[in-house]
């Protein structure tokens, strides 16, 4: 006797048995967990620093550079990740596990005072920091491209118009703008009328900081 003869030997009852566990598959299913991947935490912190004005390969070499620098020696750092670019510049710095993320953060402060006499004089504010889960991946990615306006224009529709009107909606989060081209003015000074007025370079310099920011 084979092992389906008595199901076609009771259809009616095969019928049934096969609605039960239709029904119950039905009432179990959405009681599954979903968990494709392990819940790990890792101890990761983003660290972000800005320079209005500066272009990415100044940011690069006189921000990004002296704090990793300081964040490289500091005990269990497994990653270090960073991106300069016009103004601004984000460091990510991965722990290892059995690190704590609270006495991480404290590790990450101090290498920023450690690092503070090597920054740049006219940073606008500290380098700031918060804990970070990198396993959060965005969940909706916009791209904005056009043939006819230059990058400066869509830049500013993207910061100014668009990620505006999206912080708005409930449950959001964060918004990052990437790929920024802001408007510059290139300006040429005379030095001996400059000198005639009493004023420096320095001086100029320190205006036009304090009218761009």
């Amino acid at each position: 006797m084979s092992i389906s003869e008595p199901f076609i030997r009771r259809p009616i009852g095969t019928t049934l048995l096969a609605a039960g566990l239709l029904a119950l598959g039905c009432v179990a299913f959405p009681m599954l967990p979903v968990a494709p991947l392990p819940q790990v935490a890792f101890p990761t912190i983003q660290v972000s620093a800005s320079l209005p004005g500066a272009s990415a390969e100044t940011i690069a070499s006189s921000v990004t550079a002296p704090l990793e620098r300081q964040f490289a020696i500091i005990p269990g750092v497994t990653e270090l990740t960073s991106t300069s670019s016009l103004g601004s510049s984000s460091i990510t710095v991965q722990f290892s596990l059995d690190r704590d993320i609270d006495a991480a953060s404290g590790d990450i402060l101090a290498a920023i005072n450690a690092a503070s006499g090597q920054l740049p004089t006219n940073l606008p504010a500290a380098p700031s920091y918060r804990k970070v889960n990198p396993a959060d991946s965005p969940i909706l990615i916009l791209s904005l491209t056009s043939a006819s306006l230059p990058l400066t224009v869509v830049d500013d529709a993207a910061e100014n118009i668009l990620s505006q009107q999206l912080s708005q909606i409930p449950g959001i989060a964060q918004i990052t703008v990437n790929g920024q081209q802001k408007p510059a003015v290139r300006i040429q000074l005379d030095p001996a009328k400059i000198a005639a007025l009493g004023l420096g370079m320095e001086d100029v310099r320190a205006q036009l900081v304090t009218a761009s920011t």
